[in-house]
């Protein structure tokens, strides 16, 4: 029965398996409840995750409940092992930008958190912004999660200053993209047109460039001290497994001094 579940699900179109997993969380966490994998988030345990992914779907990746990915899945472990984030009293003005859902509930509900979500057409977004023109004022937030955001942006140089701006001294940006740890330096190719070429070329046909091991200096340029955290690292191999994470993913954490 598993192995016919799988292969359904392996073989719905991404956003129609988005689609549905929404509407059937709760559905999905039953039929799917077992041992093998947890998700931190929540806590909750099953015996697979679901398949995921542009063209070649990665299996055991997308949570039933909390519809987290392997990159949510570390952030939170991070967050909440390495960080702050968490202490009730400690108040913090958070800035998220094209909130995940995986995320925004349990950050709204924070009650030690000032809660900004901005984007441009995400319907979670208090404020409907250009990462490229912010309408916010200098130094004004503790956090800032812009996370698979930067490789749709055209001009990221003026978004990664933008971010800069608007985050405290000693304040924490993580601003994860999709990156090629193999490649030396970004790709991009704007002659590059048709979308099933794009989406072959680049992950997805709206991302505009594959960052490479450069995204970090690009970074610095900004002005930002960057920590490259290979956080899987720090992390029990079996529990790596456990979680369904990314083994050798790095988390881009920067500072504003």
């Amino acid at each position: 029965m598993k192995k016919i579940f799988k292969l359904i699900l392996n073989t719905i179109p991404r956003p129609i398996l988005i689609r549905l997993s929404f509407l059937a969380k709760p559905i999905l966490a039953f039929l799917l409840k077992g041992n093998q994998f947890t998700d931190p988030i929540d806590g909750k345990s099953f015996s697979m995750f679901l398949p995921y992914g542009y063209g070649k779907q990665r299996n055991n990746v997308l949570s039933p409940s909390t519809l987290s990915l392997e990159r949510h899945r570390l952030l939170w472990l991070y967050l909440k092992n390495e960080t702050s984030f968490f202490t009730e009293a400690e108040k913090k003005n958070v800035l998220h930008f094209a909130p995940e859902q995986a995320f925004y509930k349990l950050f709204r509900n924070q009650k030690n958190i000032a809660y900004t979500t901005t984007d441009l057409l995400s319907p979670l977004a208090d404020v409907k912004a250009d990462i490229c023109n912010l309408p916010f004022e200098d130094n004004a937030y503790d956090y800032i999660f812009c996370n698979h955001v930067l490789e749709h942006i055209p001009d990221d140089t003026k978004a990664m200053n933008e971010l800069f701006r608007v985050l405290k001294p000693n304040g924490m940006a993580i601003l994860q993209i999709p990156q090629d740890l193999n490649r030396a330096s970004t790709f991009s190719d704007d002659t590059i047109t048709n979308q099933k070429e794009r989406a072959a070329i680049f992950g997805q046909y709206d991302h505009v460039r594959i960052y490479g091991r450069d995204y970090f200096d690009k970074l610095r340029s900004i002005g930002f001290k960057v920590v490259e955290e290979d956080y899987t690292a720090k992390i029990a191999p079996e529990l790596v497994e456990k979680y369904c994470l990314a083994k050798g993913e790095i988390i881009p954490i920067c500072f504003k001094n």
